[in-house]
């Protein structure tokens, strides 16, 4: 079981790579499968299509934000401190992750419909742990909390693509930038 589960990551693993240069239509189960060295049909023992291996990509990806979230906030009780942790948190997610990222942004839609309405959920509850710190930590109203944390979410996921420094330089910047973004949000009451 335990190689099956590894062959399973291992098959995650490449294919978030390869979906993320070539889109999730634009990479056949024989592509896939090549590039593992075995053949497409091979690929069918882990998964039952193509289909689903981006849906346990993006539902994982999603428990996983999901989690690293909660450690993150139920780690700290100074809101202000749980705000500086999940922006760690997701700074070092999105630098280790981007192909992850990116195939989440752009390739959702693929998913079959129950799959979607659980990365969704999962989703929701991740910016709702943004949304709790946000509004202790600077007072605003929710719609605005949650308008912040997608901001901070847009800023962090798209950097790491264009990134030209070293991980730790970038690291720090974004950390430093959507901090200093996020403290800035004007409170609309």
């Amino acid at each position: 079981m335990a190689d099956r589960d590894a062959r399973r990551e291992e098959i995650l693993a490449l294919a978030s790579g390869m979906f993320a240069r070539s889109g999730f239509h634009g990479v056949s189960m024989d592509e896939l499968g090549g590039a593992l060295g075995v053949s497409g049909p091979a690929l069918y023992r882990y998964f039952p299509g193509k289909e689903a291996i981006l849906s346990a990509m993006l539902v994982d990806i999603s428990e996983r934000l999901l989690a690293g979230g909660r450690e993150r906030a139920d780690s700290a009780d100074d809101p202000g401190d749980v705000l500086e942790s999940l922006v760690e948190f997701h700074v070092d997610f999105a630098l280790d992750h981007p192909d992850l990222i990116a195939v989440q942004s752009r390739d959702l839609d693929a998913v079959p419909e129950a799959e979607r309405r659980s990365v969704r959920r999962l989703q929701a509850q991740y910016v709702d742990l943004w949304v709790g710190a946000l509004q202790g930590a600077h007072g605003v109203t929710p719609d605005r909390a949650r308008a912040g944390a997608h901001a901070a979410f847009g800023l962090i996921n798209s950097t790491p693509h264009s990134a030209r420094l070293t991980r730790p330089e970038m690291a720090a910047l974004l950390r430093s930038m959507a901090l200093s973004a996020l403290a800035s949000m004007p409170d609309d009451r």
